[in-house]
C-alpha cells in the first residue's frame, strides 16, 4: 500500500516525531500506534518500513527520536513521546480511545512496562501493548522495575502481543517466551508470534555493518516478516 511520507514533528525540546499518517482511504478516525525504536540513539528512521506497513493498514503511526544515552537512560524523552502522541492524535485523525503502544528490543520493554505497570496513569495507559524482539527482565528506565516481575504476579491491565524471530542473534527468543509463558499463567490476554527472521528482519531491516545501523530490507522473506509485524500492530490496533 502507498502511503505519504511523515511528517517530523517536536515532541519535547526539539526532539523529533514522524508522523505517518494512515493509507489514502481509510476510514478514520484511525487506531494510533505510538512506536519506540531499540537502544541505539534517534534510530526513527529504522523503523520507517514497519511504521509505513502499519500505516497501509489504516493506522496512524507516531515514532518517536530518543536516547538512551541520556543522565535518565531516556526516560523522560520515552514519557514525553506518549504524553505528546495523546495530545496530537486528534490533529492527525487518530483515535485516542484505540491506542497501542508498541516498542522494538529496548523500546519494546519499555512500551510493556508503560503499558502494564500498576503506577501508569489512567490517561497514559494504552489500549493494548506490542513487544518486539526485546526482554523483559531487566528493570524498565519508565518505570524502574521489569515488565516481568510485577506481571508475574498478576494479570495485564491491557492485551499484549508479542512478536519474536526464531533467528535472533541479539535478544534471545527465550526471553518473549518466558515472558508469554508468566501472562498465560496469570491468564492475561496475550497473543505471541514467532518468525523466521532475525532481530532486524522483524521490523523489515537488515543490519548494514557498514552503516552501522539497520537499513530498509530487500529480501523477500524479511519483507514478509515485517509484513507480518505490521500486520500484528494492526490487530493490537483492532484492525486486521
Amino acid at each position: 500500500m502507498t502511503t505519504a511520507p511523515p511528517e517530523a514533528v517536536p515532541y519535547a525540546d526539539g526532539r523529533l516525531m514522524d508522523v505517518h499518517r494512515p493509507a489514502s482511504g481509510a476510514a478514520g478516525p484511525a487506531p494510533m500506534v505510538l512506536l519506540w525504536h531499540g537502544r541505539g540513539p534517534n534510530e526513527r528512521d529504522v523503523l520507517r518500513p514497519l511504521a509505513r506497513e502499519a500505516a497501509g493498514h489504516g493506522l496512524l503511526v507516531l515514532v518517536p527520536d530518543w536516547s538512551a544515552d541520556r543522565a535518565d537512560g531516556g526516560r523522560a524523552e520515552l514519557l514525553a513521546s506518549l504524553a505528546q502522541a495523546r495530545r496530537i492524535a486528534t490533529g492527525f485523525g487518530g483515535d485516542p480511545a484505540r491506542f497501542v503502544l508498541a516498542g522494538w528490543s529496548m523500546g519494546g520493554r519499555e512500551a510493556v512496562a508503560v503499558a502494564t505497570h500498576p503506577d501508569t496513569p489512567a490517561e497514559l495507559r494504552p489500549t493494548a501493548a506490542v513487544g518486539i524482539a526485546s526482554h523483559y527482565s531487566d528493570p524498565a528506565v519508565t518505570t524502574g522495575d521489569a515488565p516481568l516481575d510485577h506481571l508475574a504476579a498478576g494479570p495485564s491491565p491491557v492485551p499484549l502481543w508479542l512478536v519474536h524471530g526464531t533467528a535472533d542473534e541479539i535478544v534471545d527468543i527465550g526471553h518473549t517466551r518466558q515472558l508469554n509463558a508468566a501472562l498465560t499463567q496469570q491468564m492475561s490476554t496475550v497473543r505471541n508470534l514467532e518468525l523466521p527472521t532475525d532481530h532486524a528482519g522483524v521490523v523489515m531491516t537488515a543490519y548494514s555493518p557498514e552503516a552501522r545501523r539497520c537499513l530498509p530490507a530487500t529480501a523477500a522473506d524479511t519483507l514478509e516478516a515485517g509484513r507480518r509485524t505490521a500486520a500484528v500492530l494492526a490487530e493490537a490496533a483492532g484492525r486486521s
